[in-house]
């Protein structure tokens, strides 16, 4: 078995079929090295350009769904392509990184425009979202709040409960995640653009939780 096809089986685990081929040429093409990373709080991928001889490397965490690995790989691959082109000099997220999101997203909804259902990437939902996102990259997926839910929906656990679900007031735990907060206990407070000011109910303390993020009721 040569590389090609040994990416190709690891890549079977993460992404969807149809999105395989293109992937594993891409991995050849701009020649990266791709990491599945435990889950990340702060994040759901990066990217790291070549020093000390070695080359590009991105890291995935391992617990995302197909759809939204596959999203979160193409962001960090154009972070790659617009490192190549202009060696750190531009704003990592400025209009040189979107246009690459944008033209190497476009490549995949280009084709599922014209492809059989049964060689099509994404559900309809996720397509139309990721056209309306595509309009306005933001630095991170998740600060599309249209689009994380949607991809979302196609988690494992269907029923988990977001944060943006639960009432002002509510005392919750963030759920799932281990961080130095996940067995903390926070109050719901207002909504500021993608995330809600949440007190923490022991110091007192603010901070600003992610409207997605996964919480836990205290009952």
């Amino acid at each position: 078995m040569n590389q090609e096809e040994r990416n190709k089986n690891i890549l079977r685990k993460y992404i969807p079929e149809a999105a395989i081929d293109t992937i594993a040429e891409w991995i050849y093409k701009y020649n990266f090295k791709l990491k599945v990373k435990k889950s990340r709080s702060s994040k759901e991928g990066d990217y790291m350009s070549p020093h000390d001889g070695k080359n590009h490397v991105i890291t995935i965490n391992y617990d995302l769904n197909k759809y939204a690995f596959l999203v979160t790989l193409i962001h960090e691959i154009a972070h790659l392509t617009t490192w190549e082109k202009y060696k750190g000099r531009v704003n990592p997220h400025g209009s040189e990184w979107k246009s690459e999101y944008s033209r190497l997203l476009n490549y995949f909804l280009t084709k599922e425009k014209v492809v059989s259902e049964e060689k099509k990437i994404f559900p309809k939902e996720i397509f139309i979202a990721l056209q309306k996102h595509m309009q306005s990259p933001s630095a991170a997926s998740g600060s599309d709040l249209n689009l994380s839910r949607v991809l979302k929906k196609y988690d494992t656990d269907s029923e988990t409960l977001l944060l943006e679900r639960i009432s002002v007031g509510t005392q919750f735990r963030i759920a799932n995640r281990k961080t130095k907060h996940s067995s903390e206990i926070f109050i719901k407070g207002e909504k500021r653009r993608t995330r809600f000011k949440c007190i923490h109910a022991r110091t007192k303390r603010e901070y600003l939780i992610h409207a997605l993020c996964e919480v836990e009721l205290i009952t």
